[in-house]
């Protein structure tokens, strides 16, 4: 049997401190002499460990010294997600289409469980911010890479009304694991400003659906204009009623 690489040892004792509480986020680590010396392993496999932390969106590194330098915990996982996502999907092990069809499971399931917080402050608050992103959408001369951030921003806030984290965490990385679809497709496309216009009165009835409680609405736009897009991907050509 293949002995674990030495660099999990430090990998399991943050999951233990982590666990415990006695390393909470915001929390600086040991140096890598320290941790070294601590598991009686190699400083290269401690900076194995790091770059892995670091890697899975668990610490923030910072090189030098002073009080600014080391590692500090953080908790960043949608992003380490996104990037795994996003390399498992160039090789083709994950379809596109099977991408798209988790997405829509995702975002209909949180805008119906949206509903039940219609008309709460931090849900009318929400959904102001997301009001404020479709104006800047709007904007014809907003660049396209603009334009898909904000896009981005608002399916994840609007995901986070239905109050669970891991699926608005989930949603995001998935968002960023398909920006370079996203991008190539509207790079392949003729008329650009009119699929843009369609995309944004998707999100505008999407919206409206929201702010009215409507769970049941909310999802079904969400499901055509996610479904409308990926046909729009393989296609060139916006679908029929899309």
């Amino acid at each position: 049997m293949t002995a674990a690489p030495a660099y999990t040892i430090v990998l399991d004792w943050l999951e233990a401190e982590l666990r415990s509480g006695a390393v909470v986020v915001g929390d600086k680590l040991p140096g890598e002499r320290t941790l070294a010396e601590r598991f009686g392993i190699s400083r290269a496999s401690v900076r194995e460990a790091t770059r892995m932390l670091e890697a899975m969106g668990l610490i923030r590194a910072s090189a030098g010294s002073g009080p600014n330098s080391g590692a500090v915990v953080v908790s960043e996982p949608s992003a380490a997600l996104g990037w795994a996502l996003r390399l498992h999907i160039a090789t083709r092990s994950l379809p596109m289409a099977d991408v798209v069809a988790a997405r829509v499971l995702l975002e209909t399931d949180a805008a119906q469980a949206a509903a039940a917080t219609s008309g709460d402050p931090e849900s009318v608050a929400v959904l102001a911010e997301v009001e404020t992103l479709l104006d800047r959408m709007d904007d014809p001369a907003l660049p396209e890479e603009d334009f898909h951030l904000l896009d981005t921003e608002f399916h994840v806030r609007l995901a986070t009304l239905g109050g669970n984290v891991v699926t608005a965490m989930m949603l995001d990385s998935l968002r960023q694991a398909t920006i370079g679809y996203v991008t190539e497709t509207v790079a392949g496309l003729s008329d650009w400003p009119a699929v843009r216009a369609g995309l944004q009165a998707d999100h505008r009835r999407i919206l409206a659906a929201s702010a009215a409680g409507d769970g049941r609405a909310a999802a079904q736009e969400l499901r055509e204009h996610v479904l409308g897009f990926a046909a729009l991907a393989q296609t060139g050509r916006v679908p029929a009623g899309g």
